[in-house]
């Protein structure tokens, strides 16, 4: 029998409380109610996929503020990554909150080399048409084909015409597959698990 049994409701209520009061005194107060409802149940359900899809590595539950004007210390999710690497890798995300559960796979901001080799496989009719098809058949099973962590361009990348026929998908700088789940009921069972293996 699995070790993952499901998400228990203290997540949740843990990350609808650390909202209400991101401090290092709320934290500080409640680390055994993160220990034992969110880092213990996230591991094992980590360990149940990591055979799959290879090792998924959980995020810190610490905020780098050093750059940020947002000071609060913590983040109000958990989440996992395959990727080392937040720019320029291409991998699995998780990620777990008072709202819901979000999975992923793709680029969510690519480096300038890789986002030369897409923007020319879009700018190519085959591939290109190949990729429309592709996103639009996901679109069809429920599965947004998004632009990754940052916003497309506002403009023609430089060397594109406006009037691309796929200038939408040339604006991008990332480009991840994303199933979102409002916070529900049977993410308090294994059902859960089999969620996130299918998509």
């Amino acid at each position: 029998m699995s070790s993952f049994q499901g998400f228990p409701r203290g997540l949740f209520e843990f990350f609808t409380e650390l909202q209400a009061d991101n401090s290092k005194v709320f934290w500080q107060t409640n680390k055994h109610r993160y220990e034992h409802d969110v880092r213990t149940p996230m591991h094992a359900l980590l360990s149940e996929l990591t055979d799959e899809f290879g090792p998924l590595r959980m995020f810190r539950p610490n905020r780098d503020v050093r750059f940020s004007t947002d000071k609060s210390p913590y983040k109000l999710w958990t989440g996992a990554t395959s990727e080392a690497r937040a720019v320029g890798g291409v991998g699995y995300y998780l990620e777990v909150s008072a709202t819901g559960i979000v999975t992923g796979y793709g680029a969510m901001l690519m480096v300038p080399e890789q986002l030369r080799r897409y923007r020319a496989a879009i700018d190519n009719e085959k591939s290109g048409s190949q990729f429309e098809e592709l996103v639009d058949s996901l679109a069809e099973r429920s599965l947004s084909v998004s632009h990754g962590a940052e916003d497309p361009l506002k403009t023609a990348p430089r060397g594109y015409t406006a009037n691309h026929p796929r200038i939408r998908h040339l604006r991008w700088k990332g480009a991840a597959v994303i199933q979102e789940w409002p916070k529900d009921d049977w993410m308090h069972s294994p059902r859960t698990l089999d969620a996130i293996r299918r998509v």
